[in-house]
């Protein structure tokens, strides 16, 4: 049997939205997190794509995610929205706060969107760029449970905290820079721990605060923040733009994403959109081309989001996907549940 499973964009989607489905989630919520799906398969951002679908299956299955949850929007003035996602899924709040943010951007210059009591959102790159798309400026902050230690310590107590913003371009795909806090994302030392494989040095520390290349002892340790002190620094911005915000929990108060113990995690998503033709006039995008042509004089220089363009263009109609993980796929779609031998997140 083929190691792969060579799938369409269709057809991912359809099968993680049925996986979903299985797992009590809504229609209206499966189809929200499954095109955030497929676009991470498409953009080559496997990690947050069809592998973190069992999670989300587990998660709602136990309740740690209400799969069935209708967010609320309320105004609060005319450039503040804050989405509850009454601890649902962060996809389908965000898609009810977004309309209302672009909006109030376009008329005030820049607003903010704060979605709170959520669960994790995958990839902030996805909801950037559709802003983006639309010719804004948008910075986007999520706050996550705990994998960083603070600076001098050993136990987890910030998440991994992404940012990510996104910038219009002219007759070219937006600038998007999406990137945690730590050296790496949590689920990819989930998926070394459950696979049994070893971990790049500089990932991870173990439980007594020494680096590991073990993803055991990670899993037990914490994260490596980027640039060490300044980027527990950004950990702590994050959780006070995206908790603190939000009045939702920060980081240390989040139950963890990955496991189904102590109940949803509240966390939650801060975004702040800029129109910039009303800011900075017509000839920002062009600018901003101007910015990257200069970045990119020096041979060999790339641009951030160039692997993620290539792979969009290699992945136009169709996507690779592992056997046994398209093969866990449809057991969950069958069944709603993880297998015999598979533990749940």
């Amino acid at each position: 049997m083929s190691d792969v499973v060579t799938a369409s964009l269709t057809r991912i989607e359809a099968l993680a939205a049925s996986a979903l489905r299985a797992s009590k989630v809504s229609a209206a919520n499966a189809k929200a997190v499954a095109h955030s799906i497929v676009a991470a398969e498409r953009d080559g951002q496997q990690i947050v794509g069809l592998s973190y679908v069992p999670t989300y299956c587990d998660h709602a299955s136990c309740g740690k995610v209400d799969g069935n949850a209708q967010p609320e929007l309320r105004k609060l003035s005319a450039a503040a929205v804050r989405v509850d996602a009454r601890t649902g899924f962060a996809h389908p709040a965000l898609s009810l706060g977004l309309p209302s943010l672009a909006a109030a951007a376009r008329s005030h210059g820049i607003a903010v969107l704060v979605v709170g009591n959520s669960y994790a959102c995958g990839s902030l790159g996805y909801f950037v760029e559709t802003l983006a798309d639309q010719g804004l400026v948008a910075l986007m902050v999520a706050n996550a449970s705990p994998s960083i230690a603070p600076s001098g310590g050993k136990i987890p107590f910030f998440g991994t905290n992404p940012l990510a913003f996104a910038a219009p371009r002219t007759g070219r795909p937006p600038l998007v820079v999406d990137q945690s806090s730590s050296v790496v994302a949590k689920v990819a030392v989930i998926d070394a721990h459950r696979r049994g494989v070893p971990l790049p040095s500089g990932w991870a520390l173990d439980g007594d605060g020494q680096p590991t290349t073990d993803a055991d002892a990670a899993m037990a340790g914490s994260l490596c923040a980027i640039g060490d002190y300044k980027g527990v620094s950004l950990a702590l911005l994050v959780d006070v733009l995206a908790g603190g915000l939000s009045g939702s929990n920060f980081s240390f108060e989040a139950s963890s994403f990955g496991d189904c113990e102590g109940g949803p995690p509240r966390t939650a998503q801060t975004v702040i959109a800029m129109d910039p033709g009303l800011l900075a006039g017509a000839a920002f995008a062009a600018r901003v081309d101007t910015l990257c042509e200069a970045m990119q004089r020096e041979p060999h220089v790339t641009l951030p989001g160039d692997r993620r363009l290539a792979a969009r263009e290699r992945h136009r109609k169709e996507v690779e996907v592992p056997s046994d993980l398209w093969a866990l796929l449809q057991h969950y779609a069958e069944y709603g549940s993880a297998p015999a031998s598979r533990s749940p997140a």
